[in-house]
C-alpha cells in the first residue's frame, strides 16, 4: 500500500509541473487517502504484534 501511496505521489507531483493542476489534485489526494489508510493498518498490525508477545 505504500508503494502505491509514493506512485500517485509521484504522478501528482509529475503533473503539477506539467501544469495538469486537476489531475495533480486528485492524485494527492488519493496519494494522502491511501498514506492515512497504510498508517492505521500499520498501527493496528504493531499493536496486535505487542499484544500477543507481551503475555
Amino acid at each position: 500500500m505504500l508503494y502505491w501511496t509514493i506512485v500517485f505521489l509521484v504522478v501528482a507531483i509529475i503533473a503539477g509541473i506539467l501544469g495538469f493542476a486537476g489531475i495533480a489534485a486528485a492524485a494527492a489526494g488519493i496519494a494522502k487517502l491511501l498514506f492515512f489508510i497504510f498508517i492505521v493498518l500499520f498501527l493496528v498490525s504493531l499493536i496486535t504484534h505487542l499484544s500477543r508477545h507481551s503475555v
